[in-house]
């Protein structure tokens, strides 16, 4: 029976996601890994390892992170920067999107900096070598001990607001002639909608983060009235995620350029530009963003037109993605249990993980792509449901897929996976987290070991007046 996709694609099984991928396509651009590929078994193989293979050494559920597909978009951004921009450029990756140790070590040692946003993330970042020169820390709401601690590392703190500046100038104040000033960045919000969804906007005026445009002045003359403490060497913005548009980060760039000059009246010498990150990836069929050169390459030409009619030396250029770097590099596989069929009405099939590893669906209404792994060729006759195991009605991960016909032990792999899904990750009906291995050249290497039920209650205490008298 051959089946017709939603983008009406006549298709005999889910091997024609790989014969569809182009060559040197951008990763943000492919469902699937660019490793991928249908080995003689009729099994999906993810950087030369059958995926069926590492869920037998590993278990399930898994994430699965191609080495190559990470490398290559990272070379990508940080090869468009160097070839359209005329000044000095620096990409960092936004590791809120999947902060480890194995990734930000990955990222640092393709020349890329990393944008943290909390303590947890700084540190991780440091342990795994990174440069804390090339570190940057974000937050609308830094704890004093997370200033103290990005001071102490030697970080950039990219500051969001009032309390923030007032925390680091008392700070400066009780260290005396010893402080040095700290390298701050200033977030504005820019006042820039794009079409995403409501959550993951944050360029409009109405959102929590970065200071208020019309605040500029007042900013600005705090800052230089402080500069023995403040060395604010950027300006720092963010519309959104997941964007498809271009235009949006172009009039982002020429608003930055504005808010340098004004800065320099105020004596501030504003070095960095950071335009921030936000461009989306293909989740489904029917996505169809920008290659990672596509929106590179129109931002470094506006930001060095609007710097040239302002007479104005280029400021190094900054950005952050994170999804576009690390959402399409992954998978996770699953098991198929059980399933039950509603006539008329739906086919449930259900899998051994659900919200507690991707928390996206049910957050987000997101929608994902899956394959059976064992059976890339096999016709796609059922449209089913794949439902979660939690304890929640909701625990949906897509509706109306299209599967070959399954049955238990079936290895279901859903794409798009690296981004927000481990780093979102929870315990909810006390489920593990599950394992992640980093593949390469056939060799597959863990990166984040599987939960136990023992840690699941490493952090529990037990009063001791709760506890049975065995005497």
């Amino acid at each position: 029976m051959v089946s017709t996709h939603p983008t009406g694609v006549q298709s005999k099984g889910s091997i024609y996601l790989l014969s569809n991928q182009k060559e040197n396509i951008s990763p943000n651009q492919s469902l699937l890994p660019i490793s991928a590929k249908v080995n003689d078994r009729d099994t999906l193989e993810i950087g030369g390892c059958d995926v069926s293979t590492l869920v037998k050494q590993f278990g399930s559920p898994l994430y699965i992170l191609d080495e190559e597909s990470l490398r290559t978009a990272c070379r990508q951004y940080r090869d468009s920067f160097k070839q359209y921009y005329k000044g000095e450029s620096q990409v960092l990756y936004a590791s809120k999107a999947w902060n480890c140790l194995a990734v930000c070590a990955i990222v640092a040692s393709e020349d890329l900096g990393i944008d943290v946003a909390s303590g947890g993330e700084l540190y991780t970042a440091i342990k795994s070598g990174a440069n804390a020169e090339k570190i940057y820390l974000h937050s609308n709401n830094k704890s004093r001990e997370e200033l103290i601690f990005a001071a102490e590392s030697g970080c950039t703190i990219v500051v969001d607001n009032w309390h923030e500046l007032n925390t680091l100038v008392e700070l400066g104040n009780e260290n005396g002639s010893s402080s040095i000033p700290y390298r701050i960045m200033l977030r504005l919000t820019p006042g820039i909608d794009c079409h995403t969804h409501d959550y993951i906007r944050t360029g409009q005026l109405d959102s929590k983060f970065g200071f208020d445009p019309n605040a500029l002045d007042d900013v600005f003359a705090f800052v230089s009235k402080n500069q023995s403490f403040l060395n604010c060497v950027g300006l720092h913005a963010h519309i959104g995620s997941q964007i498809f548009e271009r235009q949006p980060h172009q009039d982002l760039a020429a608003v930055m350029v504005e808010w340098l000059k004004k800065a320099a009246t105020y004596g501030i010498d504003i070095l960095e530009l950071n335009v921030g990150g936000g461009l989306g990836i293909r989740y489904i069929e029917s996505d169809d963003p920008p290659s990672i050169e596509e929106w590179v390459k129109p931002i470094c030409e506006v930001v060095e037109k609007t710097c040239q009619n302002a007479n104005l030396p280029l400021p190094k250029l900054l950005c952050e993605p994170g999804r576009s770097l690390i959402g399409t590099t992954c998978v996770t596989a699953y098991s198929i249990g059980a399933s039950k069929e509603i006539p008329g009405i739906r086919k449930y099939i259900a899998v051994d993980g659900g919200m507690s590893d991707n928390p996206r669906p049910i957050t987000y209404q997101s929608i994902y792509r899956a394959v059976v792994a064992n059976k890339m060729s096999a016709p796609l006759t059922e449209t089913v449901t794949i439902a979660g195991k939690h304890c929640e009605s909701g625990d949906i991960l897509i509706k109306d897929a299209q599967l070959p016909l399954t049955k238990p032990g079936d290895i279901l792999v859903v794409m798009g996976t690296g981004a927000y899904n481990y780093s979102m990750s929870s315990n909810y009906n006390r489920l593990p987290r599950p394992a992640a291995v980093l593949v390469a050249n056939g060799e597959a290497s863990l990166i984040l070991q599987r939960e136990s039920y023992q840690d699941l209650i490493r952090q529990d205490c037990l009063p001791e007046r709760l506890t049975k008298n065995e005497q």
